[in-house]
């Protein structure tokens, strides 16, 4: 038990001494493994190189190995779908987040506005057109001084009950495009991550010969030409 635990115990040493060498005395290969050469004085105390493989010097703190995200179009596609914004806030958009937040309340509240009024029209509608004295919620919803009886109440109840269906069902309308808007976005920025396109932007004035029709003479012009690099 003793030999094993020794043994141990040196190669954690030989480990620790190689870690605390200058920065000078180590070579770092970029191929299979990153090798520490000693000088000749430490070659003696240990083996001709100690061999750390990358994933475990990645763990550490002399390499720091920086990981470019790329979101994957399907997981956002997805999220998007389960939860409006979600897929923004996985492809790291996380300032569109307010904006599809915002829209999403605005709308929810114009179906719920639209559709209590539409409600309440609609209920007073049918008590202004029964005969029940006591069905009487058309009142709080006429003009102060309309008589209930005349047919200017009954058609102002009518129109705006057709009207406030009408927003309701537009206000969905604009919900539902708004959510397909966002798993649209969230989708095509996913796809789009790794896009690159340069802001340098050249054009080049070159002069050219035309073939003009009809003709067997070709003709001198200027040719424009915009080159995206």
């Amino acid at each position: 038990m003793k030999r094993p635990f020794l043994l141990f115990v040196g190669v954690l040493l030989n480990v620790a001494y190689v870690l605390a060498l200058p920065a000078d005395s180590i070579r770092i290969n970029t191929t299979d493994s990153i090798s520490y050469t000693l000088s000749q004085k430490q070659q003696k105390e240990l083996p001709d190189s100690v061999n750390i493989t990358l994933d475990s010097l990645a763990k550490s703190e002399l390499v720091t190995m920086p990981v470019v995200f790329k979101p994957n179009p399907q997981k956002s596609l997805w999220y998007a779908i389960i939860c409006p914004g979600l897929g923004q806030i996985y492809n790291r958009q996380y300032w569109k987040v307010p904006i599809v937040y915002g829209g999403v309340a605005g709308l929810t509240y114009a179906i719920s506005w639209n559709g209590k009024y539409y409600r309440d029209y609609s209920r007073g509608y049918r008590d202004i057109m029964d005969s029940d004295p006591t069905t009487n919620s058309y009142e709080k919803l006429l003009p102060y001084g309309t008589d209930p009886t005349s047919s200017y109440a009954k058609d102002l109840m009518k129109s705006r009950q057709n009207i406030y269906r009408r927003y309701r069902d537009l206000s969905i309308v604009g919900a539902v495009a708004f959510y397909a808007i966002t798993v649209i976005d969230a989708y095509v920025d996913a796809q789009l991550a790794d896009f690159d396109i340069s802001p340098d932007l050249s054009m080049q004035v070159v002069p050219t010969m035309l073939q003009t029709p009809n003709s067997y003479k070709p003709s001198v012009g200027v040719q424009l030409n915009f080159n995206l690099f």
